[in-house]
C-alpha cells in the first residue's frame, strides 16, 4: 500500500512490454546472424574482438622481430653484404604491408558481418610477410660468414621469430602456420638436398617447432576466446538487469499513478455525494421524528426509517473510503501529541459495549499499568482500536468473549491487542481481508456484512505511525488484531529535578 504521494512519472518512458520485446527481438537476430556467419561456431563479433587483440599486440611484437632480424643481418652482413640489404629491404616490405593491413582495418568502419573477411586478409598478409624467413634459408651463404657459424645464427634467428610471433599473434588463428609455411618449405627442401646430418637435424627440429608454437599460440587464442565469452556473457547480464530495472521502474511508476488516480477519484467523489447524503439524513430524521406534522402511515415511516438507515450506513462508507484515500494519496495529516493507550482503548470499548451487551458479548479488558505516555494522533489512534473492537463485536457469537489488551513489546514498544472467539479466519483469506474491500467467507456468510475497509484503513494508520497490524487467525479457534507501536514513539518517563541548595 502506498502511503507517500508517488514521485511525478515520466511520460516519455516506454510503455509495458516494448522494453522486454525490443531485447528478444534483438537477441534473436544476433544469434540468428552469429549462426549463419560463423560456421565455426564462434560468433563473428568474438572474431572482430581478437583482430583488435591481434593489431594492438602486433605493435608491441614488431619491435621484437625487427630486433631479431637487425642482429642477423649485421652478423652476416660482414661477409654478405647483398644477402644483408636484400633480407632487410624483404623484412621491411613484409613489414610494410602489415602495417598498411592494420591502418586500413583502423580507418573501416569494421562491420560485424566482414569479421572473417580481415582475418583472411591478415592470415594472406602474414604468409607475405614470412617469405623472407624462406629466403634466409634457401640464399646460399657460407658456413663461416661472420662471427658466429651461420648455420646456428640462422637457427636462433628463426626459432625466435617463431616464438615471437606464437606469442603476439595467439589472437589470430592460424597466424604461426600461415606466417612460417614458405619457412617449412624451404627446410623441406634443404632436408631433402642436404647430406650433413647436423643440419639436418637443425632443419627437423625447426619444422617441429612451428607446428608446436601453433599449438602454444592455439591454447592462449582459447583462453582469450573464453574471457571474452565471459565477458560478452557479463555485458548481457548487466543488459538485462537493467532492462529488468527500468521495466520495474516503469511498473512501479503506473501502479503509483494508477492507484493516486485511484484515490483522488473516490476522495472527489466522496465529498461531492456527502452533501446530498446528509440532506437525505436530515430531511428523513425530521419526518421520522414528525418534526412538522404527523406522517399519518406506519408503513412510511417505517420506510422512512430504512431510507435514514441506509443513507447512514452509506455515509460511514463514504467516510471509510474518504479516509484510505487520503491515507494513500499522502494527504492524510496526522495531528500528534502525547497520549495514553490505555486511555484510548478504555474510549474505544465505550463505544461497542451497547452492541456488544445487545449480543452478550463479555469485553474483557487487560491493561498493564504505568505505561508511559505515547506520541500519535489521537483521532487515528482512536480509529484504530474501534474498527479492531468493531470486527471482533461483529464477528463473535452471541455469549461469545472479546479480550483488550494494552502493554509493553519486547522490543520496549507498546501494542493493543483485540482477541476473540468467533469464528476465525481460514490461513489463506489473510491477505484477502487486509486488503482494500476484502472480505473473508465467514464474513461473506455473517448477517452483518461491512465494507471490507475496516482492517485496510488499520494498516495504513499504523504505517503511518511507524508500526504494524499484525493479524493471527486459526479457522475455529477465533481471531487476534495486534497494532503494535514502536519504541521511538513512546515517551521516556524521567525523574522530576532535585532542587539542590
Amino acid at each position: 500500500m502506498s502511503i507517500a504521494a508517488p514521485p511525478s512519472l515520466n511520460e516519455k518512458l516506454p510503455r509495458r512490454g516494448q522494453v522486454p520485446r525490443r531485447g528478444d527481438v534483438a537477441e534473436t537476430v544476433r544469434s540468428a546472424r552469429d549462426r549463419l556467419l560463423s560456421p565455426a561456431g564462434l560468433p563473428p563479433r568474438i572474431e572482430l574482438a581478437l583482430l583488435r587483440q591481434h593489431v594492438s599486440q602486433l605493435f608491441l611484437g614488431l619491435p621484437v622481430v625487427a630486433t631479431i632480424v637487425a642482429t642477423l643481418a649485421i652478423a652476416i652482413g660482414l661477409r654478405e653484404t647483398l644477402f644483408a640489404w636484400s633480407w632487410i629491404a624483404a623484412n621491411i616490405a613484409g613489414c610494410g604491408l602489415l602495417v598498411l593491413a592494420v591502418l586500413r582495418f583502423e580507418t573501416s568502419n569494421r562491420p560485424i558481418f566482414q569479421a572473417l573477411a580481415w582475418k583472411r586478409l591478415f592470415l594472406v598478409v602474414h604468409f607475405l610477410a614470412g617469405l623472407p624467413w624462406a629466403l634466409l634459408w634457401l640464399w646460399p651463404l657460407c658456413g663461416s660468414c661472420g662471427l658466429v657459424d651461420t648455420q646456428a645464427l640462422r637457427f636462433a634467428a628463426s626459432m625466435g621469430a617463431v616464438a615471437t610471433i606464437a606469442i603476439i599473434g595467439a589472437a589470430l588463428g592460424g597466424v604461426v602456420v600461415a606466417m612460417f609455411l614458405p619457412l617449412i618449405g624451404a627446410l623441406l627442401y634443404r632436408l631433402a638436398t642436404g647430406t650433413d646430418v647436423l643440419d639436418q637435424a637443425m632443419h627437423g627440429l625447426l619444422i617441429g617447432a612451428v607446428p608446436f608454437f601453433a599449438l602454444v599460440a592455439d591454447r592462449l587464442r582459447k583462453g582469450a576466446v573464453e574471457r571474452l565469452r565471459h565477458q560478452a556473457e557479463k555485458d548481457q547480464l548487466v543488459s538485462e538487469i537493467e532492462t529488468a530495472r527500468i521495466q520495474s521502474d516503469e511498473a512501479r511508476q503506473r501502479a503509483e499513478h494508477a492507484n493516486l488516480a485511484k484515490s483522488q477519484f473516490l476522495a472527489t467523489m466522496s465529498h461531492e455525494l456527502r452533501t446530498p447524503l446528509n440532506a437525505i439524513l436530515g430531511f428523513s430524521e425530521v419526518i421520522t421524528n414528525e418534526i412538522l406534522g404527523p406522517v399519518g402511515n406506519a408503513t412510511y415511516k417505517d420506510y422512512v426509517h430504512d431510507i435514514h438507515n441506509s443513507g447512514q450506513h452509506l455515509l460511514d462508507l463514504i467516510n471509510e473510503i474518504l479516509d484510505l484515500s487520503r491515507v494513500e494519496a499522502g494527504r492524510y495529516t496526522l495531528n500528534e501529541e502525547p497520549l495514553l493507550l490505555a486511555d484510548t482503548a478504555r474510549e474505544g470499548i465505550g463505544y461497542v459495549q451497547m452492541k456488544a451487551d445487545t449480543k452478550r458479548i463479555s469485553i474483557v479488558s487487560e491493561f498493564e499499568p504505568n505505561l508511559p505516555q505515547l506520541w500519535g494522533d489521537q483521532r487515528s489512534l482512536r480509529q484504530v482500536v474501534l474498527n479492531l473492537l468493531s470486527n471482533a463485536v461483529k464477528f463473535t457469537p452471541e455469549g461469545g468473549r472479546v479480550v483488550c489488551r494494552v502493554g509493553w513489546t519486547a522490543g520496549g514498544g507498546q501494542y493493543v491487542s483485540v482477541s476473540d472467539n468467533g469464528p476465525g479466519i481460514p490461513e489463506d483469506e489473510l491477505p484477502t481481508v487486509l486488503s482494500s474491500f476484502g472480505q473473508g467467507s465467514s464474513a461473506i456468510k455473517s448477517a452483518e456484512q461491512g465494507t471490507g475497509l475496516g482492517l485496510p484503513i488499520v494498516q495504513a494508520l499504523m504505517a503511518l505511525h511507524n508500526g504494524r497490524l499484525d493479524l493471527n487467525s486459526k479457522l475455529g479457534h477465533g481471531t487476534e488484531a495486534i497494532a503494535i507501536f514502536p519504541h521511538s514513539r513512546v515517551l521516556e518517563v524521567m525523574p522530576a529535578l532535585q532542587d539542590f541548595v
